[in-house]
């Protein structure tokens, strides 16, 4: 029962917590100690919302909590925009070869190919329209991180489209698949507003649709449902 009151009042914290680390990480507030606290936090909150889901499917169940763990420490890494920034692209690399894995306990691997080729087309105009911005020394990470962000937005989007059954469960697909998406949207602005022109309210833009892109992930999962009551 306590755990049931706490899973709904997840969703009101985790966008108050959101709202507080983009106000004082951009625009509103600028009290950047409090970023410190309340970036992680929020992904701690997206965790505790994937923690107790997923029980029929363990396998997938334990890639998307380990790629929700390693986005927490990309988090972390880019608490410190220069000296965090390639540490923090190879632990978001590594949660999107992780998604990737759950995602491909459901549908195999570009079993869409429209969706990987959409995709493709998408990231590839948008990395030939930033190339000559990145330093050298960036450009081969940024590539790889760019191929397995669009690996994993394509298979959402796998997910999404050839998911079938019980209403919920076709929900909770589709949700996938615009989390997928609005993964691939906030890494866009992100990379646009460091490399090659400022994006105004940069910060809101970016983490706004990367919580809701991780939420939607997280919510992938079927929810657990409750031991029944036992009478005495």
């Amino acid at each position: 029962m306590m755990m049931s009151q706490a899973a709904r009042w997840l969703p009101l914290l985790t966008v108050a917590s959101a709202m507080l680390a983009i106000a004082n990480g951009s625009w509103a507030l600028d009290h950047r100690a409090l970023l410190f606290v309340f970036k992680p936090l929020t992904t701690l909150l997206i965790i505790a919302h994937a923690w107790p889901r997923g029980g029929d499917t363990p396998a997938a169940r334990r890639y998307l909590l380990a790629g929700l763990w390693f986005s927490l420490l990309g988090d972390v890494a880019l608490l410190w925009p220069q000296q965090g920034f390639v540490p923090g692209l190879v632990a978001f690399l590594i949660a999107h070869v992780l998604y990737i894995a759950a995602f491909t306990r459901e549908q195999r691997f570009a079993a869409q190919p429209a969706a990987l080729a959409a995709y493709a087309l998408a990231a590839g105009t948008i990395l030939a329209f930033l190339w000559g911005h990145i330093p050298p020394g960036l450009r081969i990470p940024v590539a790889a991180y760019v191929l397995a962000l669009t690996a994993m937005a394509a298979q959402a989007a796998v997910v999404g489209l050839l998911t079938s059954g019980d209403a919920a469960e076709v929900r909770r697909a589709r949700g996938l698949m615009i989390g997928g998406a609005l993964f691939m949207a906030s890494d866009t602005v992100l990379a646009v507003n460091r490399f090659a022109l400022p994006v105004p309210a940069a910060g809101l833009w970016i983490l706004a649709t990367y919580w809701a892109a991780q939420w939607l992930i997280a919510s992938w999962l079927k929810p657990t449902p409750p031991p029944a009551a036992t009478s005495p």
